[in-house]
């Protein structure tokens, strides 16, 4: 499984969405992904990259295509 696949199966099953829409999610625009769902949700991430996000990063994660963009750029994870 590539790191795309990866990224996207976590949305998928934290929020329980196909992948079309999982790419178009924000933060707080489903009722799962709320504080606790996305402190979860980092959670899983981070163990699936086996990173430690930084909390300016966490607070930022405010979408699908902002995770990716951080992770990216600032984790150096190839997508």
């Amino acid at each position: 499984m590539n790191n795309n696949e990866k990224y996207v199966n976590i949305f998928k099953t934290m929020f329980n969405v196909d992948e079309i829409e999982a790419e178009k999610l924000e933060y707080q625009s489903i009722e799962s992904w709320d504080s606790v769902g996305h402190m979860e949700l980092v959670t899983e991430i981070e163990d699936a990259f086996d990173i430690e996000m930084e909390t300016d990063d966490i607070l930022d994660f405010s979408s699908f295509s902002k995770g990716k963009e951080i992770l990216k750029e600032k984790y150096d994870i190839a997508f």
